[in-house]
C-alpha cells in the first residue's frame, strides 16, 4: 500500500502552491502550519514573507485565501491579527485521510519510509565483563534500543554495536588473582535471590573482580605480577587466553538473562567489546602519527586541542597510547571509528553513552575528522548523552548501605510492585494466574523504560517506582490501560465491527482524537532524525488523554445510529493501533487485557 498523505502535508501543499500564485517570489516559502487551539490548524508564514516583499500582511493573507484550493479538505479560512491564516479541516477529510492509514495492510499505519535511508551503527548496552550490571546501564540499553526500533520503522539500515568492556588491565588482574587463589572458584553464594546459573556466577565474579582490585591497590609486587599477566594477555598466551574467554562467555550469559528481563533483544553478532578491536590498535596508532594529528609527548602519543585544557591553563590531550606502550579507551573508540566507517560502511554514529564522558567524545570525534576518518557531509558522529538515575530524594541512586544498585534487583522490584497492581483489577477483567505473571512483567518492564523515556535524555530523572506504576498521570500503565480499556469495547462490539463513515459529523473530541492520530507519521519522522524518544512518548500520551476525553464526550457502543457506532469503534481501534505500535517502538508491551 502507497503511504498515506498527512491532513498537515496536503493543507501545508495547498498553502504553498497558492502562496507562489500570489508571490512568485514565494514559490518554495514554508507555510509554517502549525496545529492550534484557535482552528485545526494556523499559518504564520505569511508576516515573514510580507515584510520580505514590504506588502501590508493582511492584504496579502486575503490574496493568498483567494488563491487556495480548498476542494473537500478545507472547510474555512480565516484570516487573524496581522495575517496568520486559521485553517478548519472538513470533517469527511479527516476521516477519509484516517481510513486509509486504517486500511493499510502492511500495519505501517500509512506511515512511509525515510526518502533516503542509509546506515547508522548506533553503540548502546555497554555493560562489563565480571561486573554486574547496575543502575547506572539502564539508560543506554533502554534509550539504544528505542533508538533502533524507531530508525529500523523508517527504514533505515541500523548496525547494533554492544561495546563491552572486554580488555585491559583488570582482566590480567583478575586472572592473576584466580592463578594464586584457585579455591576462590569454588565459592558459592548463598542468596535466594540468585536462583539462575548466570547471577550467580556473575555475582561471583564480581566479588572475585573486587578483591582481586583491592589487592592490586594495595600490593606492589602483585600489581607487577598483574601487568605482566597483561601483556601475556595481549600477547596471545593460550593459558591466559583461555581463563579469559572463560570470564567473556560466564559474563555474557549473565548478560542476555539482564536483557531478557529487560525485554530487549540483545544478539551475541552484535557484541563487539574493546577486544574485537585489539588487531587495529598499531594500526590506528601509526597513522595518527604518520599523518601528524597525533604527537610524541612525555613517552605517550596524544592529540592536543587548542579548546581543551586543565584547571592550570595547561592542554589536556587525548592519550591514545601511554608512554608505557599500553593503550588507552581512545586507541580502541578511534579504531572502531574506523572499523565501523570503512568496514560496516555507515553514514552515521550513535553513541549513547553517559553524559559525563561528553569530552572524551570530544575530543575523539575531533580526532577522527582531523585523520579524515569522520566527515560531517558525509559520515556523521554523535554522542546521545544521557543523565544520571536519581533516588526519590534528587541524588544519584545508591542502596541504603551507599553502593550502586544493581539491575535486576531493581527490575526485580518493579515487576513485584507491578505485579501487585494488575492482581488488585485481575478479577474484575478475568485475569487467570499466568496473565497475572505476564501482565506484572509487562507492566513493571515497561513503567520503568517508559519514565526513562518520557523524559529527554540529557536530563537526570527521579526513580519512583509508586509513580512508575501508577494509573494515573504519565506512565505506562496510564497508556497500557488505554489500550486495554479498548481491546475491551471491541470484544463488548458483539456484531458491530469497526467501519469509517465519511458522511458522518464529528463531534469535536473526534476530531481532536482524529487530527492528532494523523500526526503519528510526521511525530517519528522528527524523532528518527532528532533521536528523542521523549517525543514519542509525549504524543502517545496526549494521544492517550485525548481519547480519555473522547470517552467522557462520546458513546461508543450506545452511539446514535448503527453508522455512527461503526465509526467511533474504527476511530477507537485505530487509536489502539497507534498506541501499540508507538509502545512497541519505545520497547513496551500492551497486554489486551489490564
Amino acid at each position: 500500500m502507497a503511504p498515506v498523505t498527512s491532513l498537515t502535508a496536503s493543507v501545508n501543499a495547498r498553502l504553498a502552491d497558492a502562496l507562489a500564485s500570489t508571490l512568485p517570489e514565494a514559490d518554495g516559502v514554508d507555510p509554517l502550519l502549525r496545529r492550534s487551539d484557535r482552528a485545526d490548524y494556523q499559518a504564520n508564514g505569511i508576516l515573514a514573507l510580507a515584510k520580505k516583499a514590504k506588502a501590508n500582511p493582511r492584504e496579502l493573507a486575503t490574496r493568498v485565501v483567494a488563491q487556495v484550493e480548498s476542494g473537500e479538505m478545507i472547510k474555512e479560512i480565516e484570516v487573524s491579527g496581522p495575517g496568520f491564516l486559521n485553517i478548519t479541516l472538513t470533517d469527511r477529510a479527516i476521516t477519509e485521510t484516517l481510513a486509509a492509514r486504517y486500511a493499510d495492510a502492511e500495519g505501517r499505519l500509512g506511515v512511509p519510509f525515510a526518502e533516503h535511508p542509509g546506515t547508522t551503527v548506533i553503540d548502546y548496552a555497554q555493560p562489563n565483563v565480571a561486573k554486574e550490571m547496575h543502575v547506572g546501564h539502564l539508560r543506554s540499553a533502554v534509550i539504544g534500543d528505542a533508538i533502533v526500533q524507531i530508525l529500523e520503522f523508517t527504514g533505515e539500515n541500523v548496525v547494533r554495536r554492544h561495546h563491552i568492556g572486554d580488555w585491559g588491565t583488570q582482566f590480567g588482574m583478575l586472572i592473576q588473582y584466580l592463578d594464586e587463589h584457585p579455591h576462590e572458584l569454588d565459592h558459592k553464594e548463598s542468596d535466594d535471590d540468585l536462583q539462575a546459573s548466570g547471577e550467580a556466577a556473575m555475582s561471583n565474579l564480581d566479588r572475585l573482580y573486587k578483591t582481586a582490585r583491592k589487592l592490586f591497590d594495595s600490593d606492589e609486587e602483585f600489581k607487577t605480577r598483574a601487568r605482566r599477566r597483561v601483556v601475556d594477555l595481549q600477547a596471545g598466551d593460550p593459558a591466559t587466553l583461555a581463563a579469559w574467554q572463560r570470564f567473556v562467555d560466564e559474563s555474557k550469559i549473565y548478560f542476555f538473562s539482564v536483557f531478557d528481563k529487560l525485554d530487549m533483544e540483545i544478539r551475541d553478532a552484535d557484541i563487539v567489546g574493546e577486544s574485537g578491536y585489539n588487531d587495529m590498535l598499531d594500526e590506528t596508532c601509526r597513522l595518527l602519527e604518520e599523518s601528524g594529528v597525533a604527537v610524541r609527548s612525555e613517552g605517550a602519543l596524544c592529540v592536543f586541542f587548542d579548546d581543551v585544557k586543565g584547571p592550570d591553563g595547561n592542554p589536556v590531550p587525548l592519550i591514545v597510547k601511554k608512554s608505557d606502550g599500553g593503550y588507552g579507551y581512545a586507541a580502541t573508540d578511534l579504531s572502531a571509528i574506523r572499523d565501523r566507517v570503512f568496514n560496516l560502511k555507515s553514514d552515521t554514529l550513535i553513541y549513547v553513552v553517559d553524559a559525563r564522558q561528553s569530552l572524551h567524545f570530544k575530543m575523539v570525534f575531533e580526532t577522527a575528522r582531523r585523520a579524515g576518518w569522520l566527515d560531517d557531509d558525509d559520515v556523521k558522529a554523535y554522542q546521545l548523552a544521557f543523565g544520571t538515575v536519581l533516588g526519590k530524594d534528587g541524588k544519584p541512586f545508591k542502596t541504603r548501605e551507599g553502593e550502586t544498585v544493581r539491575l535486576v534487583d531493581l527490575l526485580d522490584e518493579a515487576i513485584d510492585r507491578a505485579t501487585a497492581v494488575v492482581r488488585e483489577k485481575a478479577e474484575k477483567v478475568g485475569l487467570t494466574e499466568q496473565e497475572i505473571v505476564e501482565n506484572g512483567r509487562y507492566v513493571g518492564i515497561g513503567a520503568v523504560k517508559y519514565a526513562d523515556l518520557s523524559t529527554s535524555a540529557v536530563r537526570d530523572y527521579k526513580f519512583d517506582l509508586d509513580q512508575m506504576v501508577s494509573l494515573n498521570g504519565d506512565t505506562s500503565v496510564y497508556l497500557q490501560y488505554a489500550y486495554a480499556r479498548i481491546q475491551s469495547i471491541l470484544r463488548k462490539a458483539g456484531e458491530a465491527s469497526p467501519a469509517a463513515h465519511p458522511e458522518l459529523e464529528l463531534a469535536p473530541a473526534e476530531r481532536a482524537l482524529g487530527l492528532h492520530l494523523d500526526q503519528f507519521g510526521e511525530t517519528l519522522a522528527e524523532v528518527a532524525q532528532s533521536y528523542e524518544p521523549h517525543k514519542l512518548a509525549a504524543y502517545l500520551f496526549k494521544l492517550a488523554t485525548l481519547l480519555t476525553t473522547f470517552y467522557d464526550q462520546c458513546l461508543v457502543l450506545k452511539a446514535e445510529s448503527p453508522e455512527q457506532v461503526a465509526n467511533r469503534l474504527f476511530l477507537v481501534d485505530l487509536t489502539a493501533r497507534t498506541l501499540h505500535q508507538g509502545m512497541a517502538l519505545l520497547g513496551i508491551r500492551t497486554p489486551d487485557k489490564l
